[in-house]
């Protein structure tokens, strides 16, 4: 992705049933599922199942415990503090962002709106008459508006609203009308993509796509009940790093926002306090564990720390694993004086463990599979990537001469921040040298050690077990090993559980 513009677009098609969406050919909806993925949405219990908590959901990344969006009137609302993404964007960031849109509690101020309070640039059409047909020529309008800009501009990230679906359910029901506006909503966004397109400099951009409804209908074509047919919503994403097929296991409105945000590479910021993450963000930076995740020094470890004991005495077991596989060397030394009994200083174990894993290590290490491989993606993607290590400067110093020190942008070794693993400091340490935030990162390790300090510090993690199982949880993944990373993998590591 190194020097291509990133680009978004979230087209919002109100009310439209996803049953009815899985029944009807959408040729433009269903390629851009095949190329990303189709996802159920459900509408949280306490959210109404009307438009303006929905989108106001949708577009600020906050429950309506946050944004206060709780009908179609506004009053009262707290998007000063909960902005829509192209507010936000446009005046933090000086993005250039675009809204089109006829519904006015979106863009106009009257009840309480607007939604969207202010976009680098809108379009706003007005329906000349709230029936299905007046919708139908107001979207087409704003469909026209849109090509223009989409085509033409260059906004980074726009929000392109549809009516007519939900207008017409609640006319005439869910019927041949309603499907003949889903079909019209489908036709439209084909323009829209079709705008994208043709853009001169559309080779050298990365699009993310979202298509998303706020609602469901019953079959007479109302919505504010929590029925299955109105609080089933729905998502379509495709772009870089979405995969073809693998939709998350649970996607929520809040989610968009977020999308939204990491798909122009724009780490949120926590004071924003969002409700909503990625399925796919780009880390800005990789933190490698050493140790069993990039060279087979694991096993030399082990191996050293099971041939001290001996010498004092002690068979290493099972129950000594958590206080050597990824530790410092002096806190094996110290629980190996522990559970020995020796009169040895801890100083003189710790001596004997860094002489002997030293003469190991440069004599012994090799390069664990599909390493290298990483490290090269990553520097072909122009993602720093540092080494964040609980073995001493030598040991880390000997293993860059087998990868290649110039692969990192810094390392991180025993002994150079006040704590070293479990705890976060070596994580910290790493990431603000590379100046990113931690939790923008993403952290590779082998040993939950190493995963407790990654974590700690924030970061997303891809765990690649060694000699101990480390089960998947929130912000981690798990792989068999590196040969199993695919460049997917890096925008979805630690997002979900898996």
């Amino acid at each position: 992705m190194s020097g291509r513009a990133r680009r978004v677009l979230v087209v919002g098609i109100d009310g439209v049933r996803l049953d009815t969406l899985r029944r009807l050919p959408t040729p433009h909806l269903d390629a851009l599922a095949r190329q990303g993925f189709l996802a159920p949405v459900g509408i949280d219990d306490g959210t109404p199942t009307m438009s303006g908590p929905c989108w106001a959901t949708v577009v600020t990344g906050v429950t309506v415990a946050k944004h206060g969006v709780w009908s179609n009137d506004f009053t009262g609302h707290r998007l000063v503090v909960f902005p829509d993404f192209a507010t936000r964007l446009a005046e933090q960031d000086g993005r250039r962002t675009f809204v089109a849109a006829g519904w006015e509690p979106l863009m106009l101020a009257r009840g309480g709106g607007p939604l969207f309070q202010a976009p680098a640039r809108t379009a706003y059409v007005s329906p000349t008459a709230h029936t299905p047909e007046g919708w139908d020529a107001c979207d087409a309008q704003i469909t026209e508006e849109a090509v223009r800009v989409l085509a033409g501009d260059d906004p980074e990230a726009s929000f392109v609203y549809l009516g007519a679906p939900d207008e017409t359910a609640h006319f005439l029901g869910c019927g041949s009308e309603y499907e003949s506006a889903v079909l019209a909503a489908d036709e439209r966004l084909g323009r829209l993509l079709d705008a994208v397109r043709s853009r001169p400099s559309y080779e050298n951009e990365d699009w993310t796509f979202l298509v998303v409804t706020d609602h469901g209908h019953t079959d007479a074509g109302g919505h504010g009940g929590r029925t299955e047919e109105e609080r089933t919503a729905w998502l379509i994403a495709a772009g870089p790093g979405i995969a073809a097929g693998a939709a998350p296991r649970a996607v929520r409105h809040v989610d968009v926002a977020a999308q939204v945000f990491a798909s122009l590479g724009r780490h949120v910021d926590r004071h924003w306090t969002l409700d909503g993450r990625p399925f796919a963000a780009a880390p800005h930076a990789v933190l490698f564990d050493m140790d069993g995740t990039l060279v087979d020094t694991e096993a030399l470890w082990l191996r050293t720390a099971r041939e001290t004991a001996a010498g004092l005495g002690h068979e290493l077991g099972e129950a000594d694993l958590p206080f050597v596989l990824g530790r410092a060397v002096a806190d094996t030394a110290a629980h190996l004086q522990r559970v020995s009994g020796t009169d040895r200083s801890m100083q003189s174990v710790a001596g004997e463990l860094d002489a002997a894993f030293l003469t190991a290590v440069e004599s012994e290490t090799t390069v664990l599979p599909g390493a290298l491989e990483v490290l090269d993606l990553l520097r072909d993607l122009d993602i720093p990537a540092a080494l964040v290590s609980a073995s001493p400067r030598p040991v880390v110093d000997a293993v860059l001469k087998l990868l290649g020190a110039e692969r990192f942008r810094t390392t991180v070794a025993e002994g150079e921040t006040p704590r070293t693993k479990p705890a976060s400091d070596p994580y910290l340490a790493a990431a603000r040298a590379l100046g990113v935030d931690p939790a923008a990162c993403l952290a590779v390790e082998d040993s939950p050690t190493g995963v407790a300090s990654a974590e700690a510090a924030g970061c997303r993690v891809l765990a690649v077990a060694s000699f101990t199982e480390i089960p998947a949880a929130p912000r981690r993944t798990v792989l068999r090993d590196l040969r199993a990373m695919e460049p997917q993998t890096l925008w979805t590591a630690g997002l979900q559980a898996g």
